[in-house]
């Protein structure tokens, strides 16, 4: 099948869909990835087809209106925002999104997206599936990953993720509009936008499937970003590998801060208390650090590096936080915004992590260096890690998806004499979604032991399995 795979935003919002996009690929189907002119490259060494989308990322977080976005300290205000920046930027998308659907047998939808793709496909008779990094479904477990952690009870948690969905719909608003008024098509009823499939790709040993998840919410397993077979890390930084102890990476990826000198500063000063080696990837802050026993990088797959480290400082973005527990090494997250505060007490939940320490806080190395020495010498959190990656190398989070697109094969969903003068096809994508291991009634043990067991956290008797997180006393 010939499958569009849409998404934008920074690099952690385009590689894991490279990966995934790659195993698709590798089945046999045609994978162009649409996406911004900047991660071309990326999609390219997948060896996947790429169809570009204006808007730089980087550029627009480097702008006066993203530079603001560092001042707002409140996480829905922040939300606000951000969703203001990407409504003004919105209806830049829609032309190439179209132009890539037209060629297209089926659309894979990231959550970046996916409002607008959905009125795409629904126009042209195409299939579509949603393709979600975090969770956002509503559910009484927690409030939106996006929100941070802290519950609003029940009710109000299923409310607030109704109002971030509804949030997100208005920033397409127009651009559906106009899409709708080119290629004709109904306003979608948000009923039956309700009942579609939507794909997490992230594994259920590190968030369980929350059991009032409406049918249709499959937990995959992650979707990991792709390495090639020949790709090695530059020679400078192996020869600082084994020129002494691992030492911990620290990276804040595509986080953008307001005093890159003060914070890096912060995290030398940190490394060095608490007697360790650091590897300093600049990010789009552009951190930096000098001395013999620190090391300044550039972007180096994650795949090769992570195992050779001590422990992995970083942000909290979904794919760093994949890559880190991927990798079985402990971690520290400094988060600072949208989900990073969930994923940062999901590592502390599975017991990989000590706890996190907030950028917002970040005013003296003492945090960090405390944080650094209890995940380093404390044995119990690398066991642990070791465990739970180990469980996660054996998970296929490729394996649902591709049977999707083999169902949608057989029932003939992908031939180009099907439609119409406009590039519409009747065909539509009537597959169950499930919950990633085939349980149609939501059931889950909420502490990640869901059949398959969880991560081996005998070294501690407190239980890690809620969805919150707690620190560790040190």
């Amino acid at each position: 099948m010939r499958v569009a795979l849409m998404t934008a935003g920074s690099r952690g919002d385009v590689a894991p869909f490279a990966g995934l996009g790659h195993g698709l690929a590798r089945a046999g189907h045609e994978v162009t990835v649409v996406t911004h002119e900047s991660f071309a490259g990326l999609v390219r060494e997948a060896g996947l087809a790429f169809r570009g989308l204006p808007v730089d990322p980087r550029a627009e977080l480097e702008s006066e209106d993203g530079r603001r976005l560092l001042t707002i300290r409140s996480g829905p205000r922040r939300l606000a925002a951000m969703l203001a920046m990407a409504r003004r930027l919105a209806g830049e998308l829609a032309p190439g999104m179209v132009a890539a659907a037209r060629t297209s047998d089926v659309l894979l939808l990231a959550g970046s997206v996916a409002p607008l793709g959905r009125v795409i496909g629904d126009a042209l008779g195409l299939p579509s599936r949603d393709l979600h990094l975090q969770p956002l479904a509503p559910t009484r477990a927690f409030p939106p990953s996006v929100l941070g952690v802290r519950s609003l009870g029940g009710a109000g948690n299923r409310l607030a993720a109704r109002a971030v969905d509804a949030s997100l719909e208005l920033v397409f608003a127009r651009a559906a509009r106009e899409v709708r008024g080119e290629l004709g098509g109904a306003r979608g009823r948000s009923g039956a936008r309700r009942e579609r499939p939507v794909h997490h790709g992230f594994s259920s040993l590190v968030v369980p499937r929350p059991p009032d998840w409406r049918p249709g919410l499959s937990i995959d397993g992650y979707w990991w970003s792709y390495t090639s077979a020949d790709a090695e890390l530059p020679e400078l930084l192996r020869d600082f590998l084994d020129a002494g102890p691992p030492p911990v990476f620290v990276g804040l990826g595509s986080l953008t801060v307001a005093e890159p000198e003060r914070v890096s500063g912060l995290v030398v000063r940190a490394l060095r208390a608490a007697g360790l080696r650091g590897v300093i990837q600049a990010g789009w802050s552009g951190l930096h650090a000098e001395g013999d026993d620190m090391l300044s990088i550039g972007e180096v797959p994650h795949s090769l590096l992570f195992p050779r480290v001590a422990a992995v400082v970083h942000h909290g973005g979904a794919g760093t936080t994949a890559a880190g527990l991927r990798a079985g090494v402990p971690a520290v997250p400094l988060p600072m915004w949208f989900d990073a505060a969930f994923w940062a007490a999901r590592l502390v939940a599975v017991g990989v992590s000590p706890g996190p320490v907030p950028l917002s806080r970040f005013t003296s190395p003492q945090p960090l260096a405390e944080a650094l020495t209890a995940a380093t010498r404390d044995p119990a959190y690398r066991r642990r890690a070791a465990a739970l990656a180990e469980r996660l190398r054996r998970e296929d989070g490729v394996a649902r998806l591709r049977a999707a697109l083999d169902g949608l094969s057989r029932d003939g969903c992908d031939g180009r004499d099907e439609r119409d003068g406009h590039g519409r096809r009747d065909g539509r994508d009537d597959l169950d979604g499930g919950d990633g291991h085939n349980r149609r009634d939501g059931q889950v043990v909420l502490d990640g032991r869901d059949g398959q067991g969880g991560p081996d956290d005998s070294d501690d008797p407190d239980d890690h399995g809620g969805y919150g997180g707690r620190r560790v006393r040190r």
